[in-house]
């Protein structure tokens, strides 16, 4: 299992007692690499650092650990505007569905159980509530870990039931194991999930950069080209983030423009979340670029 990085969190969550994480930092940090690595070694013959070669880290699909992560999804089938953890995927509700609960509180295979909730806070209220049940009281079994960008996000109630591991980003210099290409390494900004993932999707990740670089110089054409240009980025998923660090090279850091170039993409992520209407929000958002 290679993890760059986060010698530090290796060294420490073995020796830790507690039951119930939050790990938070960036997207592609690494932090459900470490929830993995942490599973094989609780399970592990030899213990920590997780051999490779019991029975237990040989398996490919542990049967101690469970990921739950939010519905991009809605019951229609249609793509949802804002992911969501429902209630159905953490308690038994009437539907077969598997559920965080019932699995934790059945016997390990091995030694420990581990359910990772990625995603804590796209929990919704009455999951949270049924969450904070075995946070409460989990079995002496098993780990619950919480993955989050930040502790603000998640609610109250479970981050003080949750020792925070903070993950930082990645020196650069370790990310340079995976790819020299500079262009890469500018997008991962310290994330090793992003340096592979733009890897594995060459024509993918070149399609963000170049439609980027396209919307950057509608910019100086006027609203109409700007609204075009947006319209094609965001047909790529997770374009508004990249266009935000490629911002940076766009204006002065310091410059007004920077700024509200910024608090611009900031409402209109927002406002999206809000289930405010795709067109207007490309729009107004197009509106306001091309004023820059």
């Amino acid at each position: 299992m290679n993890i760059l990085g986060h010698q530090r969190i290796l060294e420490l969550l073995p020796r830790v007692k507690a039951q119930t994480f939050l790990f938070t930092g960036p997207e592609g940090v690494g932090r459900r690499l470490v929830a993995r690595w942490f599973t094989a070694g609780l399970n592990c013959e030899g213990g920590f650092p997780p051999c490779g070669d019991c029975a237990s880290c040989r398996l490919e699909a542990h049967p101690d650990y469970l990921e739950i992560a939010p519905e991009h999804e809605t019951k229609t089938g249609r793509r949802a505007r804002l992911p969501q953890i429902r209630l159905e995927q953490i308690a038994p509700r009437e539907s077969e569905e598997p559920n965080l609960l019932d699995w934790i509180t059945t016997y390990p295979r091995f030694r420990s159980k581990v359910a990772v909730v990625d995603g804590a806070h796209f929990l919704g209220e009455a999951a949270a509530n049924a969450l904070l049940k075995v946070l409460e009281e989990p079995p002496s079994f098993a780990r619950i870990i919480l993955i989050a960008p930040s502790r603000e996000l998640v609610l109250p109630t479970l981050v003080s039931r949750s020792l925070e591991i903070g993950f930082a980003p990645v020196p650069e210099a370790l990310l340079q194991q995976l790819t020299s290409d500079p262009e890469v390494l500018a997008y991962a900004q310290g994330a090793p999930g992003r340096v592979r993932w733009a890897l594995e999707h060459p024509a993918e990740f070149n399609r963000l950069v170049s439609r980027t670089q396209g919307l950057l110089e509608a910019v100086q054409a006027g609203p109409a080209q700007t609204l075009e240009a947006l319209k094609l980025l965001g047909e790529v998923e997770g374009a508004l983030p990249y266009l935000g660090q490629r911002l940076r090279a766009h204006f002065a850091v310091e410059s007004p423009a920077y700024k509200a170039a910024l608090e611009a993409l900031a409402r209109a992520q927002e406002a999206d979340s809000a289930y405010v209407s795709e067109d207007l929000v490309q729009t107004w958002l197009a509106l306001k670029l091309s004023q820059l």
